[in-house]
């Protein structure tokens, strides 16, 4: 599937765009189109953003600013490279650009260089204070508290990512990663989500932290 082969993904663009009060530009749609379908992503894909767009328009109401939100979405993994470090920053620059091209008030684009950069996750990070941006990493963090089938699947999907990590490697690293979550408290700031997601994901956290081996 592609991003431009999906109706519900091209709605979720276009009402973007309408929120904004412009125009969808030339070309930008397919161009996230390919990004998000690279070879190598297994979990950062259109399944991903699928999900993350269908939760907005879940949480639509909460939101302040909702198609610089939906942006913010298109845009958290445009850039994905499985080595680097800074795709978050390439991503909102990314953003930057594109919308800078489209001729996006300087302010609007500021704040979805912002919610872009909100997704960094960092252990050590303060929670967002805007709400929008607390909206928005709740969404990106609602897989967490998936049902366990979903939720299972997502763990493949990025062990597949992963592939090229030694099992010796990767699975200390992930039960720190998986720890982080965990040890937020909340884990969701946003009363829907939290509603929804916060006792699921604490479950499924704790789980795979326990599946995945007795820390070294």
């Amino acid at each position: 599937m592609t991003l431009a082969a999906s109706p519900a993904l091209h709605a979720h663009w276009q009402q973007a765009w309408q929120d904004l009060g412009l125009s969808a530009p030339e070309g930008l749609f397919e161009a996230l189109a390919a990004a998000w379908s690279e070879p190598w992503r297994h979990y950062h894909t259109l399944q991903h953003l699928g999900e993350c767009l269908d939760a907005l328009a879940r949480e639509r109401a909460l939101a302040r600013r909702p198609g610089e939100l939906a942006l913010g979405l298109f845009f958290h993994d445009a850039v994905y490279a499985l080595q680097a470090d800074d795709n978050e920053a390439r991503s909102a620059e990314w953003a930057v650009r594109a919308l800078q091209e489209a001729r996006v008030p300087a302010d609007a684009i500021a704040r979805v260089h912002a919610l872009v950069m909100a997704t960094c996750h960092q252990a050590t990070a303060a929670a967002p204070i805007d709400p929008d941006a607390q909206l928005l990493v709740d969404i990106d963090l609602a897989i967490l508290g998936a049902a366990p089938a979903r939720f299972a699947q997502y763990e493949a999907q990025i062990r597949r990512e992963y592939a090229h990590v030694p099992p010796e490697v990767f699975e200390p690293r992930r039960r720190r990663i998986l720890g982080s979550f965990l040890a937020r408290d909340p884990i969701y700031q946003t009363p829907g989500l939290h509603a929804r997601c916060e006792a699921q994901a604490r479950v499924n956290l704790t789980q795979a932290i326990a599946a995945s081996g007795t820390p070294g």
